[in-house]
This record gives C-alpha cells, sequence and structure tokens, in this order.
C-alpha cells in the first residue's frame, strides 16, 4: 500500500530542480539510488532519473533513517523534501529529506565490483544505466528526430521497407538467411531497392530502419545490425546526392549543439568540431584517392577498394567531412549508373569522415533497362530474382538518385566514441549477440 501511493503521488523531475525552479519548495522526486556514502549521523543519497542526479541529506531521527540505511545501489525510491541550495552539493541543490520510501531493494550491484570492458558489455542490460550512456542515447534519440525533421522539411514521404526479403541488394556473402514457413529468406541488407518502387508515386521518400550485414568484420567500425538512413528521389544525378548529405549533415550537427549542449558538455565533445562542418565538403575521385595513398606508402591500385585503414588515412588530409566520388564500376553493386562515355566509372560517391571513415554511400541508380539487366548477370545474380526491380525500367524509368547514412557510424564520429557498439543500446557483432 505505502508504494502504491509512492508511486500515485506527483513528482518533479530531477532537472527542473538543478535548474533552480523549486528552490525552499516542497518536492517530491523518484527514481534509483546511484551513489551512497554513510557517517554516524548523516546518510547522502545521489539519486538518478531520467533527466539527472541531485544529493538526498537523511540526517539520523529523520522519518526516513531506517530506509536511508537499508537502502542500497541501484535501489529504486521515492522520497520528499525541501530543496535546498548549497554549493557544495552537485548540481549546487540538494534535497533534505524527511520521508522515503524503498520500491525496490536492490540486491549488490554487480558493476560496482567490476567495470573492465569486456564485463560491462556483457553486463549491457546494466551498463545502459550508466550516466555515460543514458547522455549518448539521449543524443541518439534527438539525432533520429532531427533526421526525420530534416527530410520531411525537404517533402520526404517516409516509407516502411519490408525486413524479410527475397533477394541481395549488396552481397550475396553478407545476407542473412532464416526460414520462413516451409521456405527460406533473407533479413534486409537495404532499403534501397523497394524505396525505389515509390519514387514512381511519391518521388521523394526516405526509410530509417534496422539493415543488417553478415560481415565478419572485427572492427571498431562495424555492426551485424545497424539503423539506416536511406532516402531515395527521382529528376536528380550526383550534384543533387552531395549537396543533400552536406545539407543534411550541416543541419544535424549545428542543431545538435543548439539542443544537447550540456549532453555534448558532460560527455566531453567539443561542440567547436561540429559547428565547424559547413558546406561544400572537398571533393576528390576515387583516383585522386588512389594517388593520395599511394604517395603515402599504401600499395594499392587503381580498381581495388578502399578499406578502414585507406579511408582513415585519407581522412587526415581534410579533418572533416569529404567526399569520394567516381567509383571503378567493378567494386560497386549491379544497381549503380556508369558514365556513358566512360563506362568503366559507376557514378557513386561516399562521405567519409574521420577516425571513422566511411559515413555514407550514394549515387545514381541505372534506369536503363538493358543496361540494368546485363549488370546484373555480370554479378552473377539471377536475373528472375530481380524481374520485379526491372519492371521498373520498362514503366516510365527516370533518372534518380539514393544514398545510405549508418546511424551509429554518425553517433560515433559526432560523440568522439571509441567503439560503435556505443552509439546503439543492445550491440549486435560477429562476437557480440547477448543481451
Amino acid at each position: 500500500m505505502e508504494i502504491r501511493r509512492a508511486i500515485a503521488m506527483s513528482f518533479i523531475p530531477i532537472q527542473e530542480i538543478l535548474a533552480g525552479k523549486h528552490e525552499d519548495q516542497q518536492v517530491g522526486v523518484r527514481g534509483w539510488i546511484y551513489r551512497k556514502r554513510e557517517s554516524k549521523k548523516t546518510i547522502f543519497l545521489w539519486v538518478r532519473d531520467a533527466t539527472g542526479v541531485i544529493q538526498a541529506i537523511v540526517k539520523e531521527g529523520a522519518s526516513a533513517w531506517k530506509e536511508a540505511q537499508e537502502i542500497t545501489i541501484e535501489s529504486s525510491v521515492a522520497l520528499h523534501g525541501t530543496v535546498r541550495k548549497d554549493d557544495r552539493a552537485p548540481g549546487g541543490y540538494e534535497i533534505p529529506t524527511q520521508k522515503m520510501s524503498i520500491l525496490g531493494l536492490a540486491e549488490t550491484f554487480p558493476i560496482t565490483k567490476d567495470v573492465s570492458v569486456e564485463f560491462l558489455r556483457n553486463v549491457r542490460h546494466l551498463w545502459l544505466r550508466s550516466k555515460k550512456m543514458n547522455l549518448i542515447m539521449r543524443i541518439r534519440s534527438e539525432v533520429l528526430g532531427l533526421i526525420h525533421c530534416f527530410f520531411r522539411k525537404r517533402g520526404f514521404i517516409e516509407i516502411s521497407p519490408p525486413m524479410f526479403i527475397t533477394s541481395a541488394c549488396e552481397g550475396g556473402s553478407t545476407l542473412f538467411s532464416t526460414k520462413y514457413f516451409e521456405g527460406d529468406l533473407f533479413l534486409t541488407q537495404s532499403a534501397q531497392l523497394y524505396s525505389e518502387v515509390l519514387i514512381y508515386s511519391l518521388e521523394k521518400v526516405y526509410t530509417c530502419a534496422p539493415s543488417f550485414r553478415a560481415e565478419k568484420s572485427r572492427t571498431i567500425r562495424h555492426l551485424c545490425e545497424y539503423w539506416h538512413v536511406e532516402p531515395e528521389w527521382a529528376f536528380a544525378d550526383m550534384d543533387d546526392v552531395m549537396s543533400i548529405e552536406e545539407d543534411l549533415l550541416n543541419y544535424v550537427c549545428h542543431e545538435i549543439v543548439e539542443q544537447c549542449s550540456q549532453e555534448l558538455q558532460q560527455l566531453g565533445v567539443k561542440a567547436e568540431k561540429l559547428l565547424e562542418v559547413k558546406k561544400p565538403f572537398p571533393r576528390i575521385t576515387y583516383k585522386e584517392a588512389i594517388e593520395r595513398l599511394q604517395k603515402k606508402g599504401f600499395d594499392l591500385e587503381w580498381g581495388e577498394d578502399l578499406g578502414f585503414d585507406e579511408e582513415k588515412e585519407l581522412a587526415e588530409d581534410f579533418k572533416g567531412p569529404f567526399f569520394v566520388f567516381d567509383y571503378p564500376r567493378e567494386i560497386k553493386a549491379f544497381y549503380c549508373k556508369t558514365y556513358r562515355d566512360k563506362p568503366e566509372i559507376a557514378m557513386s560517391v561516399d562521405m567519409l569522415v574521420p577516425k571513422v571513415g566511411e559515413l555514407t554511400t550514394g549515387g545514381a541508380r541505372e534506369d536503363d533497362k538493358e543496361k540494368l539487366i546485363k549488370r546484373i548477370e555480370e554479378s552473377d545474380l539471377r536475373v528472375e530474382d530481380y524481374n520485379w526491380y526491372i519492371d521498373l525500367r520498362k514503366y516510365g524509368t527516370v533518372p534518380h538518385v539514393g544514398f545510405g547514412l549508418g546511424v551509429e557510424r554518425l553517433l560515433m564520429w559526432m560523440l568522439d566514441l571509441d567503439n560503435i557498439i556505443d552509439a546503439i543500446p543492445f550491440p549486435r557483432t560477429i562476437r557480440r549477440f547477448f543481451p
């Protein structure tokens, strides 16, 4: 009954108290015990909720003294007291507590004993309570909201692609297969092919949804399941792709500084880096990239794909976002359009950033039916699996473009994260799929 009454009462978000809105007022706060320190006659409790952490003080003889003695780290609690300003307290305010209810008494919290990187990954379900992960997840939410806002302001319609697919968009070797009743299907690598269907109706569309890649990569920037932002639109060319990518990154970076300044500061992220993102971004061709890398000592020839090490090294020349475009056709997917006077070159472009490398991949899509069929055959794919996709070129084909942006890579770069697994709540990699 006591717990039920505590839950039903009115409570103030801690952030409001720390903002000075309730000084000398009686308030109720509920959350979890973040830290605890005891002396003979005083118990200090740091209570956290979703918005912040505040210090609560319980004096010997107070009605809350028994509960304060009993309570443990990560126990859930509801408490009441009068807010007092105190510059010595974390955040500048504290709550001398008159009343406290323990909602859920926690057992000994394991993270207080072991904080090794591997251990924290094993108890991800508990580590998500940490201040660092709280801040990252808050910024992640804002970034996703800004991405949606950006595309909707520009007339893009959000669509919902299937997660089960019948044929590959990228390489067949990176497909996850799954039983589907009596047959087999695959988890989507990209919404692109299905998004192209919708441009013939809606012209400008975008998706923000999970994609799955069965890549046996063990780098700090690879996930097997990640969130993929993919716009596709009709009547556009390569310049349009690069221009809207510049606009998107500029918008997200500048707005996140405006909306999440405190979170960035607490994470130690320098806002200046994000504010320096301004269009136009530097642009170099794949050929120029190869020449730069050769001068740096890389044993790389024209026609070879750029890996993580090569992309990181190139990024050292630019210090911020930049484009590499006009890749060899042979290292790009079958749907990439080629130049009519240079059929060996694909109209493909990647945006790269320091420390992370490739952030986006996009370009023009092949809109000629016969050329598309030829590329499917050259890629050792079955034409019949793509008949529906080929149909799009039969009935009113148009020049069209698109790109894909990895949300976690964007966050990794923006927040200077050491590993991409901290940019998503529950990372899935070649070695990690628990919890």
